[in-house]
């Protein structure tokens, strides 16, 4: 009897477990979520005021370190070099800092920020030169007595000149070290041309050209408070620094400037094939698009998204999870402020698998510009997008660096929430609608970088192919370069 009590006993823990693996089998894993919605972003109060000698400045406290950190955005880019002289902006960003002021030379800074357990960097970049500051808020007067003195009174001595040329140069002779480099620099000399502003870079020559006149020069007509953006961020008090700046950059006197007219882009699509071969790897480098667009394009919206699904989704799923031809397939609809950006795709995969990759890459681009992303696409594409948001916002930093390029090109201050309105609004047709205006699969510039007797079928089946050199001029390369 005991025997039978114990069997059913255990029948029905058996019938209770069954019911309980098949009911939880049931719940699938696609069953909808209810999730909260997200909380609203809180800007920081930003102090948003010009000078009375034309400087613009945006401050922020944040109250949470001790520290304070001052960035400025001076328009003095690369883009206003002639051919012969690539690298000015560059050599006088660079030595903006390392020569000091006509009152502290750059030794005496190195100790002095030592000193102070700050740190003062300047470079030169494409549309503008940036110089910043970080130090703790104690140090506040010397940090901006220094920082103003460095702007205005830069010493651009001719020591400092000569090493920033020779580093430089060592740039130069390393350039093809590194396949990804390579891959990147030559594609962007494809789409807007090897002697473009946005695409151009310094030789041996161009370097030897700069003289210590042409960096003065340089920085006589662009550093300006005029054409100055200077944005904070700390532990201080709005009022107190923004007359403590107002102070130390009065006797920065307001200049006209007589720009040269910004470089443009004429694009003309045409599908070609490059390759350049190197001996020395086993994979390939992989990349292929064309002409992008510009941020304030109203399409942008849904190319943000339309990119999302084609590279992080799509591109992903193929060569990655079904092929398994590479570890990150990526993709990048390139939109800039104020011209047009580049659109390309692109992989790593092993040699024997290049001609196939460049394949499926092509193949989804122009399915994307045939027919409608899925709901499921869509859905997850937007809420990758919404949920990453906020990171946007993670620092104080990160804001106003971003107000500064708004402000420096123009763009309404609230652009990032403007687009992130739009990508609310984004429909599968809108996508659809985007990808045939601004996607030509059939006339994509493809570059491939690898060697070329490892492939699994020649190159020239994709079409004729363009062989490129990136070989370093030797005019004026250092000897020790030469012997190698």
């Amino acid at each position: 009897m005991k025997l039978l009590k114990l069997i059913n006993a255990n029948l029905i823990l058996l019938c209770i477990l069954i019911s309980s693996i098949l009911s939880f089998a049931q719940k699938s894993p696609k069953e909808k979520l209810v999730y909260p919605q997200l909380h609203k972003i809180e800007m920081p109060k930003i102090e948003n005021v010009t000078l009375k000698n034309g400087m613009r400045l945006f401050l922020i406290e944040d109250h949470q370190y001790p520290t304070v950190d001052l960035r400025a955005m001076i328009g003095a880019g690369s883009i206003y070099e002639t051919n012969d002289k690539i690298g000015l902006a560059s050599i006088t960003g660079t030595v903006l800092r390392t020569g000091g002021t006509e009152n502290i030379p750059g030794d005496k800074m190195d100790k002095l920020l030592e000193g102070l357990g700050a740190d003062i960097e300047t470079y030169g970049e494409t549309n503008a030169t940036y110089a910043y500051v970080s130090l703790l808020k104690e140090d506040i007067d010397k940090g901006i007595s220094i920082f103003s003195d460095l702007l205005m009174h830069p010493a651009l001595p001719e020591d400092k000149i000569a090493l920033a040329k020779i580093e430089q140069k060592t740039w130069i002779s390393r350039r093809n070290d590194n396949i990804w480099s390579i891959t990147d620099r030559e594609f962007r000399n494809l789409i807007y041309g090897k002697d473009h502003a946005f695409s151009r870079y310094a030789e041996y020559s161009t370097i030897n050209s700069i003289t210590r006149d042409d960096i003065v020069a340089f920085y006589k007509k662009y550093y300006h408070p005029n054409n100055t953006i200077l944005a904070a961020w700390g532990d201080f008090d709005v009022k107190e620094l923004k007359k403590k700046l107002e102070d130390a950059f009065s006797a920065w006197p307001e200049e006209k400037i007589d720009f040269p007219a910004k470089p443009q882009v004429n694009y003309q699509h045409k599908y070609t094939v490059n390759f350049i071969q190197k001996n020395d790897v086993n994979q390939s480098h992989i990349q292929l698009g064309h002409i992008g667009g510009k941020l304030d394009d109203p399409d942008y919206p849904a190319l943000l998204i339309m990119n999302q699904i084609l590279s992080f989704d799509r591109m992903f799923k193929v060569l990655r999870t079904k092929e398994g031809l590479t570890y990150a397939p990526w993709g990048y609809f390139g939109a800039d402020y104020d011209h047009l950006g580049i659109f390309n795709c692109g992989t790593q995969t092993k040699s024997s698998s290049t001609v196939y990759a460049v394949e499926l890459l092509l193949k989804e681009v122009k399915r994307i510009t045939e027919e409608e992303v899925t709901d499921e696409e869509l859905a997850k594409a937007k809420d990758s997008y919404m949920n990453s948001f906020v990171f946007n916002f993670d620092s104080k930093g990160k804001i106003v660096e971003r107000l500064m390029n708004y402000a420096y090109f123009n763009y309404p201050l609230d652009f990032i929430e403007k687009t992130r309105n739009g990508v609310e609004k984004v429909t599968k047709a809108d996508i659809l609608l985007a990808a045939k205006k601004h996607l030509q699969p059939d006339k994509m510039q493809i570059l491939v970088v690898g060697n070329k007797n490892d492939f699994d079928k020649p190159l020239s089946s994709l079409g004729q192919v363009n062989e490129i050199d990136i070989a370093i001029p030797t005019e004026n390369m250092p000897e020790a370069k030469k012997q190698q």
